[in-house]
């Protein structure tokens, strides 16, 4: 069924007409253009695909995008809108956090979540948060390098 759905997206109120049913991932890079978003699994397993919905990580492909309305959605392009980079992309390119990078925005986007509710987590939840975050190329190491130094970082922004 289709229908409007209204939101903001990093920042910007939305209002599309499209399929009710149809995966918010579909709709992020079909219809808007954002291709920051990555499909990976399409069954939420690899959370390549993660957004922030009103600041929680969500799996976007298996979100229907008639659950966000009248959300706020946040994805990699809208991380940094003042157009300077986030502490959390700042530490992953200082950590060289990344092979393919496919999977950097989900993480980057998980571990931006983690921060903003949780400015100084602990070993144990940097690693929770990002358990289920899938890295085919097994960067874990310096993945998890770039959360502390994140979680570190002086200087706290949005």
């Amino acid at each position: 069924m289709k229908g409007p759905v209204e939101f903001t997206l990093n920042g910007a109120p939305q209002r599309l007409s499209v399929e009710l049913q149809r995966p918010l991932l579909e709709v992020l890079r079909e219809e808007l253009d954002l291709t920051g978003t990555k499909f990976g699994c399409g069954e939420g397993q690899c959370r390549a695909c993660t957004v922030l919905v009103d600041g929680k990580p969500t799996r976007s492909c298996i979100t229907d995008v008639s659950e966000i309305r009248g959300s706020k959605v946040v994805t990699i392009e809208g991380l940094a809108p003042d157009g300077r980079l986030h502490r959390v992309q700042e530490a992953f390119i200082k950590e060289e956090a990344m092979q393919c990078g496919y999977c950097v925005p989900g993480m980057v986007l998980t571990v931006a979540a983690l921060l903003e509710r949780n400015a100084l987590p602990s070993e144990a939840e940097l690693v929770e948060a990002l358990n289920g975050n899938l890295c085919r190329c097994c960067g874990y190491t310096n993945i998890l390098k770039a959360a502390r130094r994140a979680a570190q970082a002086e200087e706290v922004q949005p």
